[in-house]
């Protein structure tokens, strides 16, 4: 995973990709993340893109050391009046996806994707993605996966939602715990030391999260307000659960709103919750439920079928919604597919239509009694009795993770199948997909 992390950073611009900007006066290069200098206008942009004000100096340093590790692209526009400073930006890493299974594959996660509003419909998005999607192909990661702010945008690169996410407010008072009691303890901590068993209790406990990925760089200070430019680490309080041996196994991070209207009705925002045991999960979810002087409790970046759904007494006190998170885009056909686990044996042909060309082909997916697949290229007729399912890489991609049935694909007419049921059977997984971050 190292090495191609770092064959993926340091990889030149794609080629195709450059010579299409150069045509319209616009330099696509590299961003020397090393180089303040040239990061700092980089992350300016950025900024300015998702409607953030001008950075500081101390939010420059603090992009600045969370970003080295990342591959930053840039287009220039040499005519602008700040010519230093992209009209165009895309970040980029390899990070591990968690598959169903247990397992995890490398995959391209894409981030900072912002393009100028004064140089909108020049091809520039287009031009930058298919590149960088080129550039990943290139040096063998497999999938490419990313969250976004628009959500009608990648779809004509082949992304796909492939993992849901709830947004839950419960009523507190009405909710009633009746749920677990584990043995074990919690207490407050630090927001320090949180920072401190976070990382490590979410590395053990994603993997057997199927689209969970490892988590970016930074990302931990900024939840836990350890940044130097963190806006009002105050509001934050942090716990953790220990189990009856004394190990820790689970942390949450929560905010306090005062009602002053009524104070015994304060909100309360879950802001994050990471849990390795299900004794863990329980406890914490309790000590949250159970707050004194809380009327309203919200949580985001949830899987949608949460246990703590039915771990309280009157399901109506808890209202779910649901949104996209995690889209996936599949590269390569074969090393995805191998890669996860299946809940059933069987066989399917698929014919994959894939319009940039990486996932394009005829496949036949083997699984065994064991879940572990293989994976041929098909050629002539699939052999009797076997299903065939025609589809393109963004509907393999939305079923990778397990989320959606392709009998649902294919009743919405986004796939064609001879037995979508047969097909189904294969690709679905028990555990649902969930992304507890945005990146």
């Amino acid at each position: 995973m190292t090495d191609l992390a770092s064959l993926h950073r340091t990889a030149a611009t794609d080629e195709t990709a450059r010579a299409a900007l150069d045509a319209t006066g616009l330099e696509l290069r590299l961003v020397a993340s090393e180089d303040p200098a040239d990061a700092a206008p980089w992350s300016q942009a950025v900024a300015r893109g998702f409607l953030d004000g001008e950075l500081t100096e101390v939010q420059l340093g603090a992009w600045f050391e969370r970003g080295g590790q990342r591959r930053r692209i840039g287009v220039y526009d040499h005519a602008a009046p700040e010519p230093e400073r992209p009209v165009a930006t895309f970040a980029s890493w390899v990070a591990e996806l968690s598959v169903p299974g247990g397992r995890g594959i490398p995959s391209v996660a894409i981030s900072t994707v912002t393009v100028a509003p004064t140089h909108r419909r020049r091809g520039i998005l287009r031009s930058m993605m298919e590149g960088e999607l080129r550039r990943a192909a290139d040096v063998g990661v497999p999938v490419a996966i990313l969250t976004v702010s628009e959500s009608t945008i990648y779809g004509r690169f082949g992304f796909a939602a492939a993992a849901m996410s709830g947004y839950l407010q419960v009523d507190v008072p009405r909710a009633h715990w009746i749920g677990p009691r584990p043995d074990g303890r919690v207490d407050f901590i630090s927001r320090e030391r949180f920072r401190e068993l976070a990382p490590g209790i979410h590395d053990r406990a994603r993997i057997g999260m199927p689209g969970e990925i490892e988590m970016p760089e930074g990302h931990w200070d900024r939840f836990a307000g350890t940044r130097p430019d963190a806006e009002h680490p105050e509001r934050l309080r942090a716990v953790r659960y220990a189990d009856a041996s004394g190990l820790d196994r689970g942390v949450a991070l929560y905010s306090y709103r005062e009602n002053h209207a009524d104070f015994a009705r304060s909100k309360v925002r879950v802001e994050r919750l990471v849990a390795e045991t299900p004794d863990a999960y329980a406890a914490l979810w309790r000590f949250l439920l159970e707050l004194d002087l809380v009327g309203e409790l919200e949580a985001g970046e949830l899987s949608i079928d949460e246990p703590v759904l039915w771990m309280i007494a009157d399901r109506r006190a808890a209202k779910l919604s649901v949104g996209d998170h995690q889209w996936v885009r599949i590269l390569d056909v074969p090393a995805a597919l191998t890669a996860r686990r299946y809940a059933a044996a069987g066989t399917v042909a698929l014919e994959v239509v894939d319009p940039l060309g990486f996932a394009e082909g005829r496949w036949i997916l083997r699984v065994d009694e064991s879940g572990t697949a293989r994976v041929e290229p098909w050629e002539g007729a699939a052999s009797d009795g076997v299903p065939l399912v025609r589809l393109g890489v963004a509907e393999l991609s939305a079923a990778y993770l397990g989320s959606v049935s392709l009998t649902t694909l294919v009743a919405a007419g986004r796939v064609e199948a001879s037995d979508a049921l047969a097909a189904a059977r294969l690709f679905l997984w028990p555990e649902t997909a969930r992304l507890s971050f945005w990146y």
